[in-house]
């Protein structure tokens, strides 16, 4: 069957606001919303709409939000760090988490972003995002990890205060994507943390239409499970999209579609310093990925010797 005579894509993705949209990101450094995030925007645009269809019900408050169309559903958890302690907060947030999202019509996790601050603070297995990872791991189920969503973890600036966690959920499950270029990072070794992190590379929605979409995890300069090219920004954003070209080329051999850079609905690129910012406009201009839906964050990578992570959404042609 030919892809024009498949259903209709299910999930389509704007740089832009639109206020029919199943998750209506916005992206602001100092915002209370659960689903805005507080990553300044450093250039591009400042919004994502993820569009699902009609929504049936929806609701936001300061500490949650959610809403459900026929396909996919979001949920968003906002938990406040009780002294700082981000496993608690983490177990906490993952709990509430899979509570809302296993019984409903939409029990699949797709794709989750976590986001707190000072993520990189603490040595060793004290660093809070090795916490986090544990906090995480207490709280799931087996479900969960049979294979881990794709999924992406940021800091944000500022002192510990909450943690925010945005999840994609649907009725079936996606085709979850590993990068031929990397170690599964659910297989770390130890030297990572003691828990390993949850998640995998990337996620393919909707292989049974005319439109698959690759969500792609965040997304660094690692090969195995070495960081590359530590103090050279542009060779780690180089190394970043090599790895995002690896996976869309699994996803191509998974779905028997192609999935390219041009196909690019839109791009996040978190970046530890500001300064980094015309080295990574200089970099993605040559990438293929259509300009105007890259959106340049300022966010610390969850390891801390990188500078640098992406992480985006490609329809298939």
């Amino acid at each position: 069957m030919t892809p024009a005579a498949l259903a209709p894509a299910r999930l389509r993705i704007l740089t832009e606001r639109q206020d029919e949209a199943l998750i209506p990101f916005t992206f602001e450094a100092a915002a209370e919303s659960p689903l805005a995030i507080a990553c300044a925007p450093l250039a591009g645009p400042r919004a994502e709409a993820w569009l699902a269809g009609a929504i049936g019900e929806s609701a936001e408050t300061r500490g949650a939000a959610w809403a459900h169309g026929e396909h996919y559903a979001l949920v968003a958890v906002v938990v406040d760090e009780a002294g700082g302690d981000i496993e608690a907060a983490a177990t906490c947030a993952y709990e509430r988490l899979l509570v809302a999202v296993r019984p409903s019509a939409h029990p699949y996790l797709l794709r989750i972003w976590n986001y707190f601050a000072a993520i990189n603070r603490g040595d060793g297995d004290d660093e809070r995002y090795r916490r986090f990872c544990v906090g995480r791991a207490g709280a799931v189920d087996g479900m969960f990890n049979d294979p881990p969503p794709a999924a992406t973890a940021i800091g944000t600036v500022g002192e510990p205060g909450r943690l925010q966690v945005v999840a994609l959920c649907s009725r079936a499950p996606a085709l979850a994507l590993e990068n031929p270029r990397q170690t599964p990072a659910w297989r770390y070794p130890r030297e990572h943390g003691r828990v390993s992190p949850g998640f995998s590379r990337g996620a393919v929605l909707d292989a049974d239409t005319a439109t698959p979409r690759l969500l792609a995890s965040g997304t660094a300069s690692i090969v195995g499970h070495v960081s590359q090219h530590l103090g050279d920004f542009a060779e780690q954003l180089r190394e970043s999209l090599r790895n995002l070209e690896a996976l869309m080329a699994e996803a191509a051999v998974k779905t028997g579609r192609t999935f390219r850079p041009e196909g690019c609905e839109a791009l996040r690129i978190y970046l530890r310093h500001d300064a980094d910012l015309a080295a990574a406009q200089s970099v993605m201009a040559g990438s293929g990925i259509p300009t105007e839906r890259i959106s340049y964050l300022r966010g610390d990578v969850c390891r801390r010797e990188l500078d640098v992570e992406l992480e985006g959404v490609f329809a298939a042609s």
